[in-house]
């Protein structure tokens, strides 16, 4: 049995969408307190991520241990920094000029669990480099997308149009996403949770 640890409408879309079986536990983890704590600690965005996801694996796994969770999250890392995602279509505008015409670093940690304890991990990294985007351009994308796009810590969607925001991409397009996916289905299929 597989459990996603997520509350994530873009991660149950994506491993649904992959035809994996799965079922949904929100881990019920607070995010930003762990996140205070670990920036507190030295660590950096990277770090952060993995440590999240490991938490709601584990925190799953330890209610469910017969199964196999998968615990995700995802930071953004602007020269160094971590960026949480906005509440405001106004505040993801500002993000969205904070990142035209530079190179930012998407961190997707996903963890899998079992019997209350992680058995393993992958953390690849993505590189995304925004074109110097207009204004009129920006408006416009979070006119049609709205608040949807706040979904996204980068207030962007590849999947649709924010694909044009970009001059580069270096990843993996479901390690964007926010659920990396080719490394976990092999982890799975190891363990008889999909067919070979």
């Amino acid at each position: 049995m597989i459990i996603l640890a997520s509350k994530s409408a873009a991660r149950t879309s994506v491993l649904g969408a992959a035809g994996v079986p799965f079922e949904t536990h929100v881990a019920g983890v607070d995010e930003a307190a762990v996140k205070v704590g670990l920036l507190a600690e030295g660590h950096g965005p990277r770090e952060v991520a993995d440590a999240l996801a490991e938490l709601k694996a584990i925190k799953v796994s330890r209610a469910r241990p017969e199964a196999l969770v998968i615990g995700a999250d995802q930071t953004l890392d602007l020269d160094g920094a971590l960026f949480d995602k906005v509440e405001t279509l106004d505040e993801a505008r500002d993000r969205l000029r904070l990142l035209r015409g530079k190179t930012h670093k998407l961190h997707s940690a996903v963890v899998v669990a079992r019997g209350g304890e992680a058995i393993w991990r992958e953390i690849p990294p993505a590189k995304l480099t925004m074109r110097d985007v207009s204004d009129a351009f920006i408006d416009r994308y979070l006119a049609t997308h709205g608040e949807g796009i706040l979904g996204s810590v980068g207030c962007y969607q590849l999947e649709n149009e924010g694909v044009q925001l970009f001059s580069r991409i270096e990843g993996d397009y479901f390690t964007i996403l926010g659920l990396p996916l080719m490394g976990l289905f092999d982890f799975l299929r190891l363990h008889g949770e999909l067919d070979a």
